[in-house]
């Protein structure tokens, strides 16, 4: 496997980096401590570093050897999930209710590992940008870097991701053209009724009966409204009602959460749950409150750059360890804010072998070590593809 030899050769500080933000988690927007490590690395190795963007965000920027004006954006999360460590490594998170649970400690480390490689080389022309990002896990960090100024501060002409994936074997990639993760929204529903004695439910307007409804007819939504051939997923989450066994309550609550490929196919479904609210609302004579709360958007892949990655990848593990068609995922990535913005590509670093296999935001999952390489020499890799030295 045709690892750059100087990865390589500083993989042991790699793992160490990586298990020191194992043991340090932080969560969206606190991420200070890792963000001061991560600037504090950038600056050691000459290179320009930006702090506080978008919060806790950290930006680097190379220039290469040359004039040219070509420039490349890559990301790496820092953020950790509100979990307990259940297994017991050697570097077990010292914070408790906090893990590293989605190998976010990893991508840091993997992008570090391909800026010190980076900075030392030099051997491309045009400015590489970066972008080590908070709060991936919910806070939407992605977007408040852009909403920071991120790309107009930091031109960028194309912007990459990467997040390992221990379904794959180890040292693998994964990726495909177009939609790759789902976007995510949620939907709060509250419905405010009539309440009254358990004994006399003709005198009430029972909100539990309704929300059954509801949920009922939010379970047709994807079978007998969506194009079989369109994806789809609607989970009522919570059903909130009551506070005693001889009392209809007068409110109800319910969450949801709708995946989605296709913004006509999320436009649908919003539709669906507002006309659903709209029409038992009115059959009973109260009021429903439909919240519709769009979030993470569809994370789709540019056709020309995924091509530029694949070549990428297959100079590391030969084309062989290349899935160009893996399958797409139901689970949504912030890193689509950064590509709604710029033509870009996101793909998967398997992780999996005999001792990784637990899923990512499982109470004993450990990122691998063994890729922290291959996903360093990636970005390299890409980086020297994609800006190239004259002569």
């Amino acid at each position: 496997m045709p690892i750059k030899n100087r990865i390589a050769e500083f993989e042991g500080e790699m793992c160490e980096w990586r298990h020191d933000f194992h043991m340090h988690p932080e969560l969206c927007y606190e991420e200070t401590r890792t963000a001061g490590i991560v600037a504090e690395k950038l600056r050691s190795w000459g290179i320009e570093t930006h702090e506080g963007i978008g919060k806790t965000g950290v930006v680097g920027v190379i220039r290469g050897n040359g004039s040219g004006t070509g420039s490349i954006g890559i990301r790496a999360d820092m953020d950790a999930l509100p979990m307990q460590e259940v297994s017991n490594p050697e570097y077990k998170s010292t914070v408790p209710g906090k893990m590293h649970a989605c190998g976010h400690d990893g991508h840091t480390s993997t992008l570090l590992g391909a800026a010190k490689y980076l900075a030392e080389t030099r051997n491309f022309d045009g400015t590489v940008n970066l972008f080590f990002q908070p709060a991936e896990e919910g806070g939407a960090g992605a977007r408040a870097m852009i909403e920071d100024g991120l790309f107009d501060r930091f031109p960028t002409d194309t912007v990459y991701g990467l997040h390992n994936m221990p379904q794959l074997p180890k040292n693998t990639f994964g990726i495909r053209k177009g939609p790759l993760m789902a976007g995510a929204d949620s939907v709060t529903i509250t419905i405010k009724a009539r309440g009254g004695h358990a004994a006399m439910p003709h005198l009430a307007i029972d909100p539990i009966a309704i929300g059954t409804q509801i949920y009922q007819a939010a379970q047709t939504f994807v079978s007998r409204s969506i194009n079989p051939f369109d994806t789809a997923v609607v989970s009522i989450t919570q059903f909130h009602a009551g506070t005693a066994n001889n009392v209809i309550p007068g409110e109800a609550m319910l969450n949801a959460s709708v995946r989605t490929m296709t913004k006509e196919v999320q436009a649908l479904i919003k539709e669906k749950f507002q006309k659903l609210c709209d029409g038992l609302a009115l059959a009973n004579g109260i009021e429903i409150e439909c919240e519709y709360r769009e979030g993470y958007p569809v994370t789709s892949n540019h056709d020309e750059q995924v091509e530029r990655i694949i070549s990428a990848a297959a100079s590391v593990v030969g084309m062989e360890a290349v899935d160009p068609e893996t399958e797409a995922l139901m689970g949504s990535e912030d890193f689509s804010f950064m590509l709604e913005e710029r033509p870009g590509a996101y793909i998967f670093l398997g992780g999996g072998d005999e001792t990784h296999t637990h899923s990512v935001h499982h109470p004993e999952y450990d990122f691998n070590d063994e890729t922290l390489t291959t996903g360093a020499s990636l970005w390299a890799a890409l980086v020297e593809a994609e800006l190239p030295r004259a002569g």
